[in-house]
């Protein structure tokens, strides 16, 4: 979710001034810049076609210098303080920077190219100043700090309230009650941040594509399908590798191909190239920018009267302290841990035997079997593998007749695939979604596909946010990095890429839906956010859903209802290894945020340092790394540096409402209206956990969680 409106640009540079950076281009004559005025195109959807690269730095100026002009007349107003004199003028100013701000740094996550990563790069630092001369201009800070001790008498409302609260406390924690030193130091370290932030999201996007490993004869790739071999070939020869096959990475450590590929030494091969990254001493090495970074952050924390940055960053988020999220990785690590070594044995045990039939000796399991061997052990158990469920998950099907179908049954939204809107690649969808009445409620934009210009993982944003003050209704995005199949092939999705669908798509119901009357309320704390989308995932195997998305490619018939149990009883399988794999990454992260500037790591201690908390935490266990490795945690350099608990914290109570939704009918319109009315449209409108409160009755209660992982204690 976004910051207010006027810092909401401010707050997307730092967020993804990681994300790469662009080039300094000839200007475009102001006539001709499509980003000086509103889009005309329906709801203000993005002109791609008409934007061009040389549009943006000039369209940065411009958009900076109204912004501060705006907030200096607000600031000396020589009326007393008003809440629409100050705060509604606050929440509509700075519209020209964040236009500018949202389609660049959008563009610069699903599709960076070289003029725009450097144009980043020389415009971080910028954005960073320009974030502080908003949120430390002390004349402002007077009439907001006078509207905050009157709110209770200023306030239109309580959501007035609330936003009053919100944007005194964002100056405080920007430093508006720093000593004039003190604020430019605080400068000086957020201009660096932004600057490091740029650099290393670049070098992390480069050494993604520098690590692929390049694979000699087909024979090596035994396991891959046709499709997936003919990808490889293409790959190659895009790099002038004719006859060879490359394997692309993805951000994960764990690679997709790990689970497929039979050939061991390219596996390793495979899973060394991923661990490697950004640690070998070349130009990509994030070390030495992840060590100043954290470095800054400390010293940030510190200025501004905390002793770490972990206790900066969770003071505004639902968990308050870093001792409230430690209770709740520990209270997860060794029943987590437990399972993952009884899985461990399951594996080493088919290892054996499967070697014991090659008459062959056996090995130990490393990291770079599990995956492997993890699937033909659910074949064993479980009477399936992934190959069988594929040609049942074509990815139009899923997101058509499952996705949308969910949405439809849950909230009576529906939806329609339009062509006549500008993307910015071929192979991304468009659709309107239309609201209960008929009328339209947002437009929705799929962007399935990875490719080398897009960064790792999958997430929302949105290009325009609904904004009820000035009539806005939201255009959202979902991106994913499902490979892209060879031209006329269809697209057949992993069991995981379709709920990874499932939960983006939570955020872009989130987006949609949110009717918050003020900009500076879409946002909710980084620990929540993931709440309904990891709510929305229920329905990827709910079985009318299933029913409706699981047909065959070529034949249309649907999956086996014998499959379909069998990939419900399998829900559980595997669990302590992710567990593990996901709770390692976010105890180095919190561990990490957890010093002060004296006790950070050197560059050249960071994988020391991280060795040493999993084993101090009981964590460190050869075959399940974590899903991260610091110098490819770009998770961290972004919005959640010292949040990555947020996903574990929030799947507490997404399990909790999923037996709410259980309990009450499931996938009803009933159930909907009550998401859609006391939790989605909510925003930041309300206190998050009462929020929570007001939909399920009671308090969260970590049982359902333990129940979904299999970590409840073992019977005898």
């Amino acid at each position: 979710m976004p910051a207010p409106r006027a810092f909401r640009p401010l707050l997307l540079a730092t967020l993804f001034a990681s994300s790469v950076a662009w080039a300094q281009t000839p200007a475009a004559p102001a006539a001709d810049n499509p980003l000086f005025t509103p889009s005309p195109l329906p709801l203000q959807y993005p002109p791609f076609d008409k934007v061009r690269d040389e549009h943006f730095a000039p369209a940065l100026d411009r958009g900076m210098a109204e912004q501060l002009a705006e907030v200096q007349v607000i600031a000396d107003n020589p009326a007393a303080p008003t809440f629409d004199n100050t705060i509604v003028a606050l929440e509509r100013s700075g519209r020209l920077l964040s236009r500018t701000t949202t389609l660049l740094f959008s563009l610069l996550g699903a599709d960076a190219n070289p003029a725009r990563q450097q144009l980043q790069t020389d415009y971080a630092a910028k954005l960073a100043a320009q974030r502080d001369a908003v949120l430390l201009n002390p004349k402002l800070f007077a009439r907001v700090q006078a509207l905050y001790q009157q709110r209770d008498q200023a306030a239109p409302d309580a959501e007035g309230r609330r936003l009053i609260e919100r944007y005194h406390r964002d100056m405080v924690r920007s430093g508006a009650r720093l000593s004039d030193d003190q604020k430019a130091r605080m400068k000086a370290i957020n201009g660096e941040l932004a600057t490091l932030g740029a650099r290393f999201n670049r070098a992390v996007l480069s050494e993604v594509n520098d690590s692929a490993i390049v694979v000699d004869s087909v024979e090596e790739l035994a396991g891959l399908t046709p499709a997936q071999i003919a990808a490889a070939a293409e790959a190659a020869k895009k790099r002038g590798l004719d006859g060879k096959y490359v394997i692309a990475l993805l951000n994960t450590t764990i690679q997709p191909f790990e689970t497929e590929l039979q050939n061991r030494a390219v596996r390793e091969r495979l899973h060394r190239a991923s661990v490697a990254r950004g640690a070998r001493g070349n130009e990509f090495d994030t070390r030495a920018i992840l060590a100043r970074v954290m470095t800054l952050r400390a010293e940030r924390a510190a200025l501004l009267g905390f002793a770490t940055p972990a206790d900066f960053v969770l003071e505004d988020e639902t968990a308050k302290s870093p001792a409230t999220v430690n209770q709740l990785l520990r209270q997860l690590a060794p029943a987590a841990i437990a399972s993952a070594r009884r899985e461990a044995a399951e594996l080493q045990k088919l290892i054996d035997s499967d070697q014991a039939a090659r008459q062959q000796p056996s090995f130990a399991l490393q990291a770079w079997d599990w995956s492997y061997y993890a699937e033909k052990l659910r074949a064993a158990k479980y009477g399936f593998d992934e190959s069988q469920l594929k040609p049942y998950l074509e990815v139009t099907s899923v997101l058509e007749k499952g996705v949308f179908f969910a949405a439809n049954q849950l909230y009576g939204i529906s939806f329609k695939r339009r062509t006549d809107l500008p993307v910015y690649r071929d192979d991304v969808r468009v659709y309107d979604v239309f609201d209960t009445d008929g009328k339209q409620l947002a437009i929705f934009i799929a962007d399935l596909y990875a490719r080398p210009s897009k960064r790792g993982g999958a997430w929302m944003n949105a290009y325009v946010w609904q904004n009820a003050l000035e009539g806005t209704q939201p255009v959202v995005a979902n991106h994913l990095n499902i490979p892209k199949p060879p031209a006329g092939e269809p697209t057949l999705m992993t069991w995981d890429e379709v709920n990874t669908l499932f939960h983006e798509f939570g955020h872009a119901l989130h987006g949609m839906f949110n009717k918050s009357r003020y900009p500076g309320l879409n946002r909710v704390p980084r620990d929540f956010v993931e709440y309904p989308s990891q709510v929305n995932e229920v329905w990827a195997d709910w079985p009318s859903v299933l029913a409706s998305y699981a047909r065959h490619y070529q034949t249309g018939e649907p999956m086996p209802r014998e499959l379909l149990d069998k990939v419900s009883r399998a829900k559980r399988f595997n669990q302590g290894y992710t567990t593990v794999s996901y709770l390692s990454a976010a105890i180095v992260d919190q561990r990490l945020h957890q010093l002060q500037a004296s006790e950070m790591p050197a560059a050249a201690d960071l994988t020391t340092f991280e060795a040493r908390v999993l084993q101090e935490e009981g964590m460190d266990f050869g075959p399940v790394p974590p899903r991260y490795k610091l110098p490819y945690f770009s998770h961290i350099m972004g919005g959640y540096s010292a949040g990555y608990y947020a996903y574990i914290w929030s799947e507490v109570l997404d399990a909790d409402t999923v037996e709410w939704l259980k309990a009450n009918g499931g996938l009803k319109r009933a159930n909907g209206d009550q998401l859609r009315a006391k939790l989605l449209s909510r925003g930041g409108s309300e206190d998050a956990m009462v929020l929570f409160r007001n939909l399920v009755g009671h308090q969260p209660d970590i049982q359902p969680l333990l129940q979904r992982r299999g970590l409840l204690p073992q019977k005898p």
